[in-house]
């Protein structure tokens, strides 16, 4: 029998991860900050345009990065040290998203980050949940990305780049970030080249799902906004 796509109701519940149909699990709902946080405790995240409502997705692969796995080549090494770059966390949450939205409008691409999506990670950000990389060349934001912490998970969402290797540079601080402070892979749902490039492999769902119960629960969350504590190089 075809598995159905779950229609969600006001109660937050979702259907286990293995109920999802080539990776969309359900449909509807809303992205409050309360229900935003039930979908990434249970594996779940939203993935969608501004023509659809909500869809919520737990594909059968999962990009994540074991953050020992780190991949900086030298030519990245000496971007890094050389090409003039500022890095911060937690300065520009809203105008990340957006640079991210308009990365994508420029292109000619569709985009999830509407204006629901802006106002639930806004709010997830004003409760100390949601955390963005910043990177600044000659005082202007040319890059970054955002994403979702819970317990010692980081979830990332989106990131862009408005000169060559400036999200990267964003990837690797916080990806060096985590791993001081002790945290689990840094989910990164969907595989492409530009991750694959910097050592982010694919798992099966249940492997995920076995990390991420583990690593919600290996320390506290980290509210509040965070700051870039030592040298991210």
């Amino acid at each position: 029998m075809r598995r159905a796509i779950a229609l969600l109701d006001d109660t937050l519940d979702f259907p286990a991860v293995d109920q999802a149909v080539e990776g969309m699990l359900a449909v509807g709902g809303d992205l409050s900050s309360a229900r935003l946080i039930a979908a990434y405790e249970a594996g779940i995240f939203p993935w969608f345009d501004e023509s659809t409502p909500p869809l919520w997705w737990a594909p059968e692969d999962r990009a994540i990065l074991q953050l020992d796995q780190l991949r900086v080549s030298k030519s990245m090494r000496s971007v890094m040290r050389n090409a003039g770059f500022r890095l911060s966390m937690d300065t520009a949450f809203h105008q990340v998203m957006l640079g991210c939205k308009e990365t994508r409008e420029s292109r000619g691409e569709s985009t999830w980050i509407g204006k629901e999506v802006l106002s639930g990670y806004h709010e997830l950000y004003e409760l100390g949940l949601a955390h963005s990389v910043e990177t600044w060349l000659d005082g202007e934001l040319v890059g970054g990305l955002y994403g979702v912490s819970i317990g010692r998970m980081f979830f990332g969402e989106s990131m862009f780049s408005k000169v060559s290797n400036a999200s990267k540079v964003a990837f690797i601080a916080l990806a060096k970030w985590l791993k001081r402070h002790d945290f689990g892979p840094l989910d990164c749902q969907i595989q492409n080249n530009h991750l694959a490039s910097l050592g982010v492999t694919e798992i099966p769902r249940q492997a995920f799902m076995d990390l991420l119960q583990k690593h919600l629960h290996s320390g506290p969350t980290l509210r509040g906004k965070w700051s870039l504590d030592d040298s991210a190089e």
